[in-house]
């Protein structure tokens, strides 16, 4: 394991490799005559059509640009270094921040929902006091239980390097995203290959950027 978290090839825990099948953005997708009717995250993404697969790239890199690396990679950053050095206060009034904003809200309850189901996997660690306050925060209705904070949480508690955690996040929900367009849209192995090469191609690059912008040089991980 060691081995390939020094590489852009993570192998990580279950509870890690958890979110890409099941991103709130999925939720939002699908129709009787077609993955049509997006729900906007962002307002460039309100009204996109997917329809094949070009309509599924141009969608995909719109998630890439305007939300991955604009609002969940910062996130999770943020909720891992909080993580990291003890600061359940400062995580959960980070879970506050992430509640102001205007989320649509079918993507807001469905990223409670898969963060608090995901949350759920941390409880047996009763000597994690992070975990456990934020546990009490989300259990008392005090924090939303983002799915963003608690895969950040989810990095830190398994000593996860945040680097990688992100390359994972980020392979694992646009793989998500194409598996579960192939079949409906009806594209092939091949060209779903190759839209999933290309879009993870430029991850490494993303995520350096993002990390050298919200981490300082020697915590990077």
């Amino acid at each position: 394991m060691s081995e390939a978290l020094n590489s852009n090839n993570v192998a990580a825990p279950q509870d890690i490799t958890l979110l890409g099948e099941v991103h709130p953005l999925l939720q939002q997708l699908g129709s009787c005559d077609g993955l049509t009717d997006v729900a906007g995250y962002s307002e460039l993404m309100a009204g996109a059509k997917v329809r094949d697969l070009e309509s599924l790239r141009s969608f995909l890199e719109i998630y890439q640009r305007d939300v991955l690396v604009r609002f969940e990679f910062p996130a999770i950053i943020r909720a891992h270094m909080r993580a990291r050095q003890n600061e359940a206060r400062e995580l959960i009034a980070l879970d506050a921040e992430l509640a102001s904003r205007e989320l649509p809200p079918d993507f807001a309850a469905a990223s409670r929902r898969v963060g608090q189901g995901h949350l759920q996997r941390l409880r047996p660690l009763r000597d994690d006091r992070v975990v456990q306050r934020y546990l009490r925060a989300v259990d008392a209705g005090e924090a939303s239980g983002w799915h963003t904070i608690v895969y950040g949480v989810t990095l830190a508690v398994y000593s996860i390097p945040v680097r990688q955690g992100l390359i994972l996040y980020a392979r694992q929900t646009l793989e998500g995203f194409v598996r579960a367009a192939a079949r409906p849209l009806q594209i092939t192995s091949v060209d779903c290959q190759d839209l999933i090469a290309g879009l993870c191609s430029n991850i490494p690059k993303l995520v350096e950027q993002v990390l050298q912008q919200h981490v300082p040089s020697e915590r990077q991980g």
